[in-house]
């Protein structure tokens, strides 16, 4: 297991809202999308970040400074 990889997509889903909004919705064809594009995540990794509680995320988020955050510019 890469840990620098898990830490990489976790920073992306606490500062990413777009790519956040999507993980909530749909956890594990977020993170097969991600291992396409490279990110070396393992299935047991995959596993893990899929069964995260979907509400800390966003909790999480709020906290991060809105500076540090991407934003969606996309219209729901």
């Amino acid at each position: 297991m890469s840990q620098k990889t898990v830490q990489l997509v976790i920073g992306r889903l606490v500062t990413d809202e777009e790519l956040r909004a999507h993980f909530v919705e749909r956890p594990l064809e977020t993170l097969t999308e991600l291992r396409e594009q490279g990110f070396e995540l393992t299935e047991d990794e995959i596993d893990a970040l899929a069964r995260s509680d979907a509400k800390m995320w966003p909790a999480m988020a709020r906290r991060i400074h809105p500076r540090l955050q991407r934003c969606s510019l996309r219209s729901s």
